[in-house]
């Protein structure tokens, strides 16, 4: 199984309003960005559009760390998703999860491969970190 690492970052003007995603995917030497925006949307649809585009962009299954600056992301699909399923797509107060469609497909995207996940500090020095945020404001601006 290849070893990958999955950069990611999403980006909003205003939230909800245009915003853009980006990913940055490594496998040994060679690197590649990719990035998309939506006219309407919110910071959090952003950062997991980020992680599935990224998952999406891999044609085999793969050992992929994912470093991401969202807690929102990185604890859903770790901690929350478990119990969100188990209650019917209900959080524990028995509301309706926001943005069910996107968990639902990171979920997917997640079992295909071996992952894990790895949280670092948004504008902190990390390059990859930096691109993806670099890269993911230019793509919101676009959609503005």
């Amino acid at each position: 199984m290849k070893s990958v690492a999955l950069i990611t970052d999403g980006s909003c003007l205003g939230n909800p309003g245009p915003g853009g995603w980006a990913a940055v995917l490594r496998y040994g030497k060679h690197a590649r960005e990719l990035s998309g925006a939506d006219p309407e949307t919110t910071n959090n649809r952003m950062e997991m559009t980020a992680v599935l585009e990224g998952l999406s962009a891999l044609r085999e299954p793969c050992r992929v760390t994912i470093e991401i600056d969202s807690e929102y992301v990185k604890k859903g699909i770790t901690e929350w998703l478990a119990g969100w399923k188990r209650r019917g797509w209900k959080t524990a107060s028995k509301q309706p999860v926001k943005n069910q469609d996107l968990w639902r497909r990171l979920d997917e995207a997640v079992a295909r491969h071996d992952v894990k996940w790895r949280w670092v500090k948004g504008h902190a020095g990390h390059a990859d970190n930096n691109r993806c945020d670099e890269l993911a404001r230019e793509a919101a601006m676009t959609a503005r």
